[in-house]
Formats: C-alpha cells, sequence, structure tokens
C-alpha cells in the first residue's frame, strides 16, 4: 500500500548518525575479549620452544578513519581504515632447561573493516538491521617482548604476530556482529509503531516495506494513520501516491500527505470528538452577549413567547469528516458544521429550536514544537443556511454575525488548544530536531 507518511535520511543525516555510532563501536571493541595464546614449534639445532601468551588486555581500540555509504537497493555500508589497537600482556617460553618470562607490548596497525548492513522490517511493522558482511584486514602487527633473552623472542615473536593477526580480525568481526545487534538493532526498535496521542486516538506507524537506500537518501515508508482507540475499523479511502520532493540538503525530512491529516479527522469523528456544547457559561466575560432566548429574538422575535428568557444551547456537529487538501499554499478545508439550537427548560430537558448548516473556508498552520506537529485553524468566509425549524421561519443571515462570535471567540480557541498539543512524529529515544522548516507541497 502507499504510504501516508514518509522519513527521508539523507547523506548529512547518516553521517551525523554514523558519527554517533562509530563512538558506541569504538567503545565496544576497547572491550574486545582476548583469548590465551599457546603453542610450541621447532627451531633448527635449538629443539622445541614451548610458549605462552596470557592476560591479554587491549588497551585501546581506535577508528580515527570512517566513513558510512549508502549503497542503492541494498543498505547501508561503513567503512574503517587505519584503525588501530594497542594489547599488552604477559609472555612465558621453556626451551629445554631454559625458561623465561615477561610482559609484551603489541601494536596493531592499518587496520581496514567494511561492515555491510541490511535494513528490513518484521511483521509488526518495525524497522529491522542486521550485518549481511563483514571482512577485516589487518596489515601491520609489531610486538615487543621484555625480557633478558632477546635473541630468543626474536626467533618466535612473527609466529606470535601471525596468530594475533588471526585472532583479531575474527574477533573484530565477531564483535561488530554483536554490537549491532545488541546496540543498533534494540535502538532502531524505539521507532514507534503505533503512538497514543490521547484518549480517543492514536497513530500506527508501522513501515509499509522495509526501507529502501538511493544513492542520495535511505527513505522509510510509513503508514501514517489515526485510528480511533475504542473502536479501529478500515478507512474508507485510500492513500494516493506521495510525491516526494527531491531535496537532499538537510539531514532528515518527514513527508505527511493528506491521508495522514484526514484520517485524523476519520479517527477523531468516529470517536465523537468533533461535537461541542456552547452555554452561556462558555461564553467570555469581555463580550456583551448572553445565550439566551433574550438575546436570540430580536432576530426571531417568536422565540421570546414560546420559550421566554431561557437560557440556550448550541450543540455543533459535523456530519461527516472534515476532508483536507494540501497544495503550494498550506493546507485547507471547508468543514460541513450542523448547529443544533435548543431552550433550557426549567426542570433543565431541552427543547430543540432550529438546526442550521454552517460551511466555512478554514486554512490551517503547520509547525513542528518538541518533536510533535501542531497547528491552528483561521476560519475564513461563513456560509449559514436553515435546515429545520420548530419555531417558524426567520431570517438566517441575522445570526451570521452571532455565529462569528461564537466560532472565532468559543470554537476556535478550543480546537487550536488541542492542535497545539500536537501529535507525535515517529522518532526513535533520544532524538531531538532542530533548525525545522515545514514546507508544503501539492
Amino acid at each position: 500500500t502507499n504510504p501516508g507518511f514518509v522519513v527521508r535520511i539523507t547523506q548529512a543525516g547518516l553521517d551525523y548518525a554514523h558519527q554517533q555510532g562509530i563512538a558506541v563501536l569504538e567503545k565496544e571493541l576497547a572491550h574486545l575479549k582476548m583469548p590465551d595464546i599457546s603453542g610450541d614449534f621447532r627451531i633448527r639445532h635449538v629443539g622445541k620452544v614451548r610458549y605462552e601468551i596470557s592476560r591479554l588486555d587491549l588497551r585501546r581500540f581506535h577508528l580515527p578513519y570512517s566513513r558510512i555509504s549508502l549503497v542503492p537497493n541494498v543498505g547501508l555500508q561503513v567503512s574503517i581504515s587505519n584503525a588501530f589497537a594497542e594489547v599488552d600482556g604477559n609472555w612465558r617460553v621453556k626451551i629445554h632447561f631454559i625458561r623465561d618470562h615477561g610482559s609484551f607490548d603489541l601494536k596493531v596497525e592499518n587496520i581496514y573493516i567494511k561492515i555491510n548492513l541490511k535494513l528490513g522490517s518484521d511483521t509488526s511493522g518495525k524497522p529491522t538491521i542486521d550485518t549481511s558482511d563483514c571482512s577485516t584486514r589487518i596489515s601491520k602487527v609489531r610486538v615487543h617482548f621484555s625480557g633478558k633473552f632477546g635473541w630468543l623472542y626474536n626467533l618466535f615473536h612473527s609466529a606470535i604476530e601471525s596468530r594475533f593477526r588471526k585472532i583479531l580480525e575474527s574477533k573484530v568481526c565477531e564483535n561488530v556482529v554483536s554490537s549491532v545487534r545488541r546496540e543498533l538493532q534494540p535502538y532502531l526498535r524505539t521507532l514507534p509503531v503505533t503512538a497514543r496521542i490521547d484518549a480517543m486516538a492514536g497513530i500506527d506507524y508501522s513501515l509499509v516495506a522495509p526501507p529502501t537506500t538511493t544513492a542520495q537518501s535511505l527513505d522509510v515508508d510509513l503508514k501514517g494513520e489515526f485510528f480511533s482507540l475504542a473502536h479501529r475499523s478500515a478507512v474508507p479511502f485510500p492513500p494516493l501516491a506521495l510525491a516526494f520532493p527531491p531535496d537532499h540538503d538537510r539531514m532528515v525530512y518527514f513527508g505527511a500527505s493528506s491521508y495522514f491529516f484526514n484520517t485524523a479527522g476519520f479517527a477523531y469523528h468516529g470517536a465523537g470528538a468533533l461535537v461541542f456544547e456552547i452555554t452561556d457559561s462558555l461564553i467570555p466575560k469581555d463580550i456583551d452577549f448572553h445565550l439566551n432566548t433574550s438575546t436570540f429574538s430580536a432576530f426571531i422575535p417568536q422565540l421570546e413567547k414560546m420559550y421566554p428568557d431561557m437560557l440556550m444551547k448550541f450543540r455543533l456537529s459535523a456530519s461527516s469528516a472534515p476532508f483536507l487538501n494540501i497544495g503550494p499554499g498550506g493546507l485547507s478545508l471547508k468543514p460541513v458544521v450542523d448547529i443544533q439550537a435548543y431552550a433550557i427548560l426549567p426542570n433543565s430537558s431541552l427543547a430543540p429550536l432550529f438546526l442550521l448548516s454552517l460551511v466555512s473556508n478554514v486554512s490551517a498552520v503547520i509547525d513542528v514544537k518538541s518533536g510533535h506537529i501542531v497547528g491552528s485553524l483561521k476560519v475564513g468566509r461563513m456560509k449559514l443556511s436553515l435546515k429545520h425549524s420548530d419555531v417558524g421561519t426567520f431570517q438566517v443571515r441575522t445570526l451570521q454575525s452571532i455565529m462569528n462570535i461564537l466560532a472565532s471567540n468559543i470554537l476556535l480557541p478550543r480546537l487550536n488548544a488541542r492542535l497545539d498539543q500536537g501529535f507525535p512524529l515517529p522518532l526513535p529515544d533520544r532524538i531531538q530536531l532542530s533548525n525545522i522548516l515545514v514546507r508544503f507541497h501539492q
């Protein structure tokens, strides 16, 4: 299926992530455990030499030059060059009746490591990462033995260096594979597949396909679908193909299609959240206006006779989920709202008065704060029409100014307060965004 939300990580973003990853790998390799080494060999005119190398301590493992590359349709490749390590330990040697022991220093230089990372997704839609290939090549090993019999050590240091080279080459890749599975894979799994927003809705951010790599970016296609927590039902419209702009200048891009926002409207409408009741107590004190039949009798004279001096209540509801459009100019929607007016009788029961239909042009402003998409709505021109009346006919246009007051001073602030809380972006742990730019595309 097409994604409703796309995350694009560019080479610049990967380079930054790679800096953090290499620092972790360097620490991991510094704790690499080296096995004891023992063996024997024969030296002409000398005889059998028995040696033991023990208590190996890797003092440091430094990765000064490394880079991460995008491999189209395959994954990522990490290349490390000119790495070096230092090891010390104890040695013991026996030739006939000669025994000696001491310490040694080992310098390993010109280490080259190549790691191929394969990206995928599991059945729950979480991203996966694994090492598809790892190779290590060491071109220089130098060992320095301390002790009295220099000629003796020179006889077997080449054999020791060869053993060290083979052990280190295999141990480095073992450690890399382990580090990817122990550190990187669990970290990627902190990407939220579902995010609870509030008591009514959540967002599904599961991957709809494995991540794809191109020469310029790593793209992750997510479902990007809001859903009702009470009852998840199929969205009655499909996600359209998301034409992602060809930008690669910044570290990361988030692309949200109209499907993403429209499933929000569908979920909240289905959860009954798009119903608002307005009573006189909600009208701000600085507005010289009361929601009662005395006020409205100026426009509907018969109200004063039928329901004299009674408080009123308006119930606003959307007959269908609002549908939002995105274009270069921004976000816009044209919701249709039913406004049912009631008189509140002395016994607190409600008497229906009239039912209006309100159509309005609404524009939305989108921003990102603290890892959340936040927004605010601005209402444009409103058009009222009478759908039904229990108090006789009246001129609907005379109510236009009152409806403007209710919309701009009560309904809009409540909606914008909720939108200002925002909806979480799909971010793994410990990621913070900065220098954010929001753009709109067709």
